[in-house]
């Protein structure tokens, strides 16, 4: 008995080890973060502020975040992108002044389609949310327009590397959400504080909402870091209660890049393989 139950904890400890060996080979995926500051022109055409487009700076700030998720064989990536923009602009005969705010979340999910040499040609999907406005300074009845939208939308990006540069490219547009809306002459006071807010909030679809986010970026690793450079353009239009609302901005972008692990118990502080959920 002594000799069976030594045997058997001999055997129990050897299997432990080696499955531990075998998980701590498996390669664990990075996490891609990158922080951009962005600086363009705005164009701001808001009919229910004003029939006139004003344009001006606009400025963001912009954290990109890119992982492998555990579907699909850790093949679908799983983007998250956090926004803040700001915009100060002027009518065409610079007598006013309207300021432009916006917060942005996107999460989609990417699936490899094409994956050839150094190129690869992903698809998927995802969720955006949106809270911000444009302030008039000039206006006193209805100085502020709000503007929050929560979609769904359809997103594609292509990846390609050469000589250690990556460049990417991505398109994303939304396909169907809800967004707010007043109806012409209705005010603020009348939604927020009388309570008349029927037919603020609108079903949108390319019917009354066109939206698209084309990004385009640059990696340069230089010595010991990474130096992400590129373009960043937003377009959004609505048209909906004889509103016609145009938000369009075209910023070039720069910013520092880096991976990280995420550590979760020894399995993964022990593993000595680590692979990259970008680069290849």
């Amino acid at each position: 008995m002594k000799k069976a139950t030594l045997l058997t904890l001999t055997w129990f400890i050897i299997c432990c080890g080696v499955t531990a060996q075998e998980a701590d080979n498996l390669p664990v995926p990075t996490v891609n973060h990158s922080t951009l500051i962005g600086i363009g022109k705005a164009f701001l055409t808001d009919s229910y502020l004003s029939p006139l487009t004003y344009d001006g700076v606009s400025i963001s700030l912009l954290h990109d975040r890119i992982k492998a998720s555990p579907y699909f064989n850790g093949a679908l990536l799983l983007q998250q992108q956090f926004q803040i923009q700001t915009a100060i602009t002027q009518n065409p005969t610079a007598s006013a002044s309207e300021y432009y705010g916006d917060i942005r979340y996107h999460i989609t999910g990417y699936y490899p389609l094409l994956d050839v040499d150094h190129f690869t040609l992903l698809g998927g999907g995802g969720a955006a949310l949106s809270l911000g406005g444009i302030y008039n300074v000039r206006n006193t009845n209805n100085p502020g327009s709000l503007k929050t939208s929560v979609n769904l939308q359809l997103s594609t990006m292509a990846l390609y590397q050469w000589k250690g540069v990556t460049f990417r490219w991505q398109l994303t547009s939304p396909f169907a959400g809800m967004f707010f809306s007043p109806e012409y002459g209705h005010s603020y006071y009348e939604i927020f504080t009388l309570g008349n807010n029927k037919g603020t909030v609108h079903f949108g679809s390319f019917h009354n909402q066109l939206a698209l986010r084309n990004y385009f970026t640059i990696d340069l690793p230089i010595h010991n870091f990474t130096l992400r450079t590129g373009y960043l353009g937003d377009y959004l239009l609505t048209d909906v209660n004889q509103l016609d609302t145009r938000i369009i901005s075209h910023q070039f972008v720069v910013g520092l890049v880096f991976e990280s692990i995420h550590f979760a118990g020894r399995k993964v502080r022990n593993n000595s393989s680590i692979r990259s959920s970008y680069y290849k």
